[in-house]
């Protein structure tokens, strides 16, 4: 299979999926992961990470479903599965037989969940509410194979975010540019998101949106990466 290279718009197939490189993958049956989500971060890690897999993103309202979450009182935890399924849900229908993965963050701050910041405004306003607050992501991953859930996986990570200057936000935020909305909170640790940050407790991967170690053990298990 020729598998364009990260970052490339990649070859469109019939059922309308991008095939992406996953890089040199070690042994494995073959099965090829889809994943259901237009998330860079997460599709660079399994490429960096060698599992084969196509990019389907799934067509789902979040903001609905995240509202109707939200006025029943769900937990941040509850919110990232529902989507998670939801996303993955979406894919099976379109890829019978596959494996296809879901997964969502949700930034959780003492019960009040955030999304991506839409404008600079509100990212500014999600930096300094966070500001001096401990906080955690919470990332949720699930695969379904026609329909049926077959494998779930999350992960906390735990964070504070210093108490940094109303100049320095403003800085940072020039810097970033488009960058810092990206993810709940205005901020990207891989980059220069670090800056901002007292104190990081949890997984660099939970961070950046996947329970890895537990997906990468699953698809160890069930054959589609080398034991």
């Amino acid at each position: 299979m020729n598998r364009p290279r990260e970052g490339s718009s990649g070859d469109t197939t019939s059922d309308g999926s991008d095939r992406a490189d996953a890089g040199p993958v070690i042994g494995g049956s073959g099965e090829i992961l889809v994943l259901a989500s237009a998330s860079v971060t997460r599709r660079s890690l399994l490429a960096a990470a060698g599992v084969p897999f196509e990019v389907a993103p799934a067509r789902v309202d979040e903001d609905e479903i995240k509202r109707a979450l939200r006025a029943d009182g769900a937990s941040g935890l509850e919110v990232a599965e529902i989507l998670a399924e939801a996303k993955a849900l979406y894919g099976s229908r379109k890829f019978p037989g596959r494996m296809v993965l879901g997964a969502d963050q949700i930034l959780d701050c003492g019960g009040r969940l955030y999304d991506k910041p839409v404008d600079r405004a509100d990212a500014l306003g999600q930096l300094k509410s966070l500001r001096g607050q401990r906080h955690e992501l919470v990332s949720y991953a699930v695969i379904v194979r026609d329909g049926e859930r077959i494998w779930q996986g999350h992960d906390r990570a735990r964070l504070e975010i210093r108490n940094a200057s109303d100049e320095f936000l403003e800085a940072y935020l020039d810097a970033a540019g488009d960058d810092a909305f990206n993810g709940p909170g205005g901020y990207r640790v891989e980059s220069l998101g670090v800056q901002l940050f007292a104190r990081i407790d949890g997984s660099h991967y939970t961070i950046l949106g996947l329970p890895f170690l537990e997906l990468l053990d699953y698809l160890r298990a069930n054959g589609v990466l080398m034991r």
